[in-house]
C-alpha cells in the first residue's frame, strides 16, 4: 500500500462507544465520567503492548469521539471526571515502544492529533462551560499528566505512592510532546526553577508537595478521594454556560458515510480528489441544498443531518484522513460549490440562535475543524471560481489559505465568482490564537478591517475582493488555468520541510497564546528532537529504553 492509498487507509477516525476498547463513558445526572482502561493488546498497529495504561493513536481517536458524544449526545452534562479504571495507575502516557518503532511522520502526526484533542477539552470548557476534573487515582506520568493538565482542575490521590511526573527528558531524550512544558508554565504557573527540577526528574512529585508546587489543585486520602472528586465536579458544573444545557434533548451523532477510493474521498457535503502527479488534493465543500431549517425547532428536528454540523463532521474527518494517510500530498486546493445564499441563510440562523446549546456546540465543531485546517502542515490554496460559494462561514476556508486565487470575469458578471462577508468573518470562528482570520490577515489594523466590515452582505467580485485585500490574485479566464498550474507545480518542487516551517511561521504572525506556543515552539522543538540520534539513533534514549542498555549521547550542544 502506498502512503496515498486512501481506499486501503491504515487509520479510520470513525468510531462510537460500542467499538471502544480503551475508554468507557458513563453519565450520572449532570456529571459524566470518562474512565481509561487501556487494553494491552489493543494497539492500533502491531509490534507493541499498551502496558500500564499507556496510549497510542487509537486511544486518542476514542477520546476525541467520546468528547463529541459528551458535547452533543449528553446536553445535561455540566462537568466531566477523567479518571482511570485500573488500580494504582492513572496513565503512563504515550506508549514508549510504539514511539520507538514508529516512523518520524507517525510520531509527529500522533502528537499533533493528541494536542488538538487536549486543546479541544479546553475549548469546550471555555465556550460550552463543561468543566473537566482529572481524578488522578494512581501513578500519572508523561502524556498521562499532560491529559490531566488539559483539564480545569487536577485532584491527586494522597496514598504515599501516586505521583505526577514528566520524565521524557531524563528517560527518553525527548520532550513532553502534548503541551506538558507549556501548560506547566502558562496554565499552572509552576515556578521556573521548580519546573526545571520537575521536568528533569524521573520520580515525580506527590502529595502536598504537588499542591505546593501548583502541579495539582488538591490531594485527598484514598478513603475520601471518590467523594471529594464527585463533590468538586458538581461544584465546577455550577456555571451559567453549562446550566443553559439543562433539560435539552441530546443529538445522536450517527456514523459518517464515506466512500473511499484510491484517488478520492466522498461524503454527502465534502469531497476530496487527489492529483498524484502534482501531489495535490482538491477539497470541495458543497453548500446546503434542498429545504433547510428556518427555526430552532427545525434545527433540532434535523439533528446530525443539519448542514453545518454534517459538513463540519465530514470536513474534520477528511482533514484527518488526508493528514494521516496521504503524507506525500503536500498541496490542498480548497474549493466550495453551490448557492452562496443558502450558506448565508444557514449562517443567519446560527447567529440568531447561538445561545441555544445545540447551535453553540455546532459552532464549536466548526471552530475546531477550521482550526485543525490552520495547523495542518500542508500548503493551502483557495480557488474561487464560477461555481464557488465562499460566503460567510465558508469564506473562512479561503481566509485560512496561504493564498487565494479568484477568477476575474469582468465581461460576464452573471458567472463571475463572488465573496460575501458577514459576522462570521469577525469573531465566531477564531484561529487557535483567538484572532479572526481577517484580523490575522490585516494585523488588526482598523482601516482594512473597517473597509471589509462595510461590505457585509455585498457580493464582491474579483476586482473588489482584490482591492480590499481579501484575495491574493485575480487572473482572468485566459490566464486562470496556467497561473494555477504554475503555482501548484512550483509548490510541488519545493522542500516539504521548508514549506512546513514557512507556513507555520506565517500563519500565526502576530498574536501568541498557549495554544500557538504548543503548536509552534514546543512542537517545532519536538519535531527536531525526534530526528536527532540522541533520541532515535541506534543508541538513542528512545530506542534503547527498556533494553537495559544505556543511551549514548552526542554531548555537543547544537
Amino acid at each position: 500500500m502506498t502512503e496515498t492509498a486512501i481506499a486501503a487507509a491504515a487509520v479510520d477516525y470513525r468510531t462510537d462507544p460500542s467499538q471502544y476498547r480503551h475508554w468507557s463513558l458513563s453519565v450520572e445526572g449532570n456529571v459524566a465520567r470518562l474512565s481509561l482502561d487501556i487494553a494491552e493488546d489493543g494497539g492500533i498497529r502491531p509490534g507493541y503492548k499498551l502496558k500500564l495504561n499507556s496510549y497510542d493513536l487509537g486511544v486518542d481517536i476514542e477520546l476525541n469521539d467520546a468528547l463529541n458524544r459528551v458535547r452533543f449526545e449528553h446536553p445535561q452534562v455540566r462537568s466531566v471526571i477523567v479518571t482511570s479504571g485500573k488500580d494504582r495507575i492513572f496513565c503512563s502516557g504515550a506508549n514508549i515502544f510504539m514511539l520507538g518503532v514508529s516512523s518520524h511522520s507517525w510520531k509527529v502526526n500522533f502528537c499533533k492529533f493528541t494536542n488538538e484533542t487536549r486543546n479541544g477539552i479546553e475549548d469546550t470548557s471555555k465556550h460550552s462551560g463543561i468543566k473537566f476534573l482529572a481524578a488522578v487515582n494512581g501513578a500519572c506520568a508523561g502524556g498521562g499528566y499532560e491529559l490531566a493538565l488539559a483539564c480545569d482542575e487536577i485532584y491527586l490521590v494522597d496514598d504515599r505512592s501516586s505521583a505526577v511526573s514528566l520524565p521524557e527528558v531524563p528517560l527518553l531524550g525527548v520532550l513532553p510532546g502534548t503541551g506538558g512544558l507549556t501548560r506547566v508554565t502558562d496554565k499552572r504557573h509552576v515556578r521556573h526553577d521548580l519546573a526545571d527540577i520537575f521536568c528533569t526528574s524521573v520520580e515525580g512529585v506527590r502529595g502536598q508537595k504537588a499542591v505546593d508546587w501548583r502541579l495539582v489543585d488538591a490531594v485527598a486520602k484514598p478513603a475520601q478521594f471518590a467523594a471529594t472528586v464527585q463533590q468538586r465536579a458538581a461544584e465546577l458544573g455550577q456555571n451559567p454556560l453549562a446550566q443553559a444545557r439543562t433539560g435539552a434533548k441530546g443529538v445522536a451523532l450517527t456514523r459518517l458515510e464515506r466512500e473511499d477510493r484510491d484517488n478520492s474521498l466522498r461524503y454527502q457535503h465534502v469531497q476530496v480528489d487527489i492529483d498524484r502527479p502534482n501531489r495535490a488534493a482538491t477539497f470541495t465543500i458543497h453548500a446546503p441544498v434542498g429545504t433547510q431549517p428556518t427555526s430552532l425547532a427545525e434545527i433540532e428536528a434535523a439533528g446530525a443531518s443539519w448542514w453545518p454540523l454534517a459538513m463540519a463532521r465530514e470536513l474534520d474527518d477528511a482533514i484527518l484522513m488526508m493528514r494521516t494517510n496521504a503524507l506525500d500530498i503536500g498541496t490542498w486546493l480548497l474549493k466550495t460549490k453551490g448557492d452562496a445564499a443558502a450558506v448565508l441563510a444557514s449562517d443567519a440562523l446560527i447567529l440568531a440562535n447561538q445561545d441555544d446549546w445545540f447551535v453553540r456546540e455546532t459552532l464549536g465543531l466548526l471552530r475546531r475543524t477550521f482550526a485543525r485546517l490552520d495547523v495542518s502542515s500542508r500548503s493551502l490554496f483557495a480557488l474561487i471560481d464560477s461555481d464557488s460559494c465562499f460566503a460567510g462561514s465558508l469564506a473562512e476556508v479561503a481566509f485560512a489559505a496561504d493564498r487565494a486565487y479568484m477568477l476575474a470575469l469582468p465581461d460576464d458578471p452573471e458567472h463571475a465568482p463572488k465573496i460575501t462577508l458577514n459576522a462570521f468573518n469577525f469573531g465566531p470562528l477564531p484561529m487557535v490564537n483567538d484572532q479572526s482570520r481577517l484580523q490575522r490577515r490585516f494585523y488588526e489594523e482598523e482601516a482594512p478591517l473597517a473597509a471589509a466590515r462595510a461590505t457585509f452582505g455585498t457580493a464582491l467580485d474579483a476586482d473588489e475582493a482584490l482591492k480590499l485585500g481579501l484575495v491574493t490574485a485575480a487572473p482572468d479566464d485566459i490566464d486562470w488555468t496556467d497561473e494555477i498550474r504554475i503555482a501548484i507545480e512550483e509548490r510541488a518542487a519545493m522542500s516539504p520541510d521548508a514549506l512546513t516551517g514557512l507556513e507555520a511561521n506565517l500563519r500565526f504572525a502576530q498574536r501568541e497564546n498557549m495554544a500557538t506556543r504548543i503548536f509552534g515552539r514546543l512542537t517545532a522543538w519536538q519535531n527536531w528532537i525526534f530526528n536527532r540520534p540522541n533520541a532515535v539513533g541506534e543508541k538513542g534514549a528512545l530506542k534503547v529504553y527498556g533494553t537495559g542498555e544505556k543511551a549514548g549521547f552526542d554531548l555537543n550542544r547544537v
